[in-house]
């Protein structure tokens, strides 16, 4: 299914009253203050959030999946969706495949189909925290850290392949995540285990173009319970050090022990010029993978707020971060759990970009507490909800995606296309 702009723009103007009137109110606001609407909006709609492939099917528990109707049955339909969602918001022009859930057939034709939808290919995502039908050896007790070289060759070889499907497909970056661990004592050996992950991943860093990344991902705990083998943002980055300059930290928002200073991993990370890019969600207790800013918006525009200050910072080493939603849903629809999360992610953005820099400097100089505060909360706390909008809308996309996606009654025709029991591969 596509959407027309026809059918947006229709649904649009019997919004324009009112979005004309809250945007120019905000633009006054701004402007009072310095800040040029324009730039923001041309910041805001150069900030590209890739859309992960297996978030567009309905998720589950280990006690349960509650599937919507209308899952894309195949790659080519999930692009489908993310084109979609693009079309809607106009801010996620990218989509992350997860090998071997995602493998391309014809490469040139999955190029062209995502082409038709304006969207490019982001990291590729490698998996060996699940057995797949016709592997060899089972990844059961480890994959990269595996006691048997076998194992680790395998899990070698996967990621492997994985870079070579996305070289095909355009994408520069490669994104390792491990369910590597022990869940009993005694079970590992913490040392081995560490030095085959690194023996390991330096196999899969050789195979990696020269204008490619690699992205090294953390976990505390889950899937395993005692430990696992890179479970902190330090580990990752004591392992990119050492792989070379093509290796970053990746931070998933929900990879985190309880009340973790996420903000300062960040700022750390950016210092070290080694920060490679983020996978947004929410939690309340763990690695809930829940609508971004649904629970923590006031952590999220406070991670943005570090974001930004080491992107604009003219003398910072780090490379531009890579940007993409990482969540899992059993009860609501996917394509509107991800519009919602994109808008919340380019509202703390947005947010960020308005804090007086200098005043806070200054207040921070002056050792002043309260002013600090004043002023992060200041812009935290201005609607901007009407600049987002703002920006969708000269992208001509949706001013509101979600009013327009339900007006059109896009899942009623999914479901209608490829039926009410279909399933996305994927959690």
């Amino acid at each position: 299914m596509r959407i027309d702009k026809n059918q947006i723009n229709t649904i649009n103007n019997r919004a324009l009253p009112d979005h004309r009137e809250s945007f120019e109110y905000l633009s006054n606001k701004l402007s009072t203050k310095g800040l040029d609407t324009s730039l923001l909006i041309k910041k805001i709609q150069d900030f590209q959030i890739a859309i992960p492939s297996w978030a567009l099917g309905t998720g589950g528990t280990r006690f349960g999946r509650f599937p919507g109707g209308g899952e894309p049955r195949s790659l080519e339909e999930k692009i489908d969706d993310v084109g979609l969602i693009h079309a809607l918001n106009a801010g996620s022009g990218a989509i992350s495949l997860h090998i071997p859930w995602d493998i391309p057939g014809d490469i040139d034709a999955v190029k062209a189909h995502a082409t038709s939808h304006n969207l490019l290919f982001d990291a590729v995502n490698s998996n060996t925290f699940q057995d797949q039908p016709d592997q060899e050896h089972s990844y059961k007790f480890g994959s990269l850290c595996h006691a048997d070289a076998k194992v680790r060759q395998q899990a070698v070889d996967h990621n492997l392949e994985v870079i070579k499907y996305g070289d095909q497909l355009g994408s520069k970056a490669l994104t390792v995540w491990l369910a590597d661990g022990s869940s009993f004592p005694g079970q590992m050996n913490f040392r081995k285990a560490l030095q085959n992950t690194l023996d390991s991943l330096k196999a899969i860093y050789q195979g990696l173009p020269s204008d490619w990344k690699m992205f090294v991902e953390y976990k505390p705990y889950e899937p395993n319970f005692y430990h696992t083998v890179i479970q902190d943002w330090g580990t990752s980055h004591l392992l990119a050090s050492q792989l070379g300059e093509k290796a970053f930290t990746l931070v998933d928002l929900g990879h985190h022990l309880p009340n973790t200073n996420i903000e300062q991993i960040v700022a750390t990370l950016m210092m070290q010029g080694k920060l490679g890019g983020f996978h947004f969600n929410d939690s309340k207790f763990g690695d809930d993978d829940l609508t971004v800013g649904a629970m923590k918006p006031y952590q999220l525009f406070l991670i943005f707020n570090e974001l930004v200050e080491g992107m604009e910072d003219k003398t910072s080493k780090n490379p531009s971060p890579a940007w993409m939603i990482d969540a899992s849903h059993n009860l609501k629809d996917p394509i509107e759990d991800l519009l919602q999360s994109v808008e919340a992610i380019q509202l703390a953005y947005a947010q960020a970009l308005t804090v007086d820099r200098v005043a806070l400097e200054n207040a921070r100089a002056e050792n002043d507490a309260v002013l600090a505060q004043e002023i992060l909360q200041n812009s935290f706390r201005t609607d901007l909800r009407p600049l987002i909008a703002e920006a969708r809308l000269q992208a001509e996309a949706a001013i509101y995606p979600v009013e327009v996606y339900r007006d059109l009654a896009v899942r009623k025709t999914l479901i209608k296309e490829r039926g009410a029991k279909s399933l996305a591969t994927g959690l």
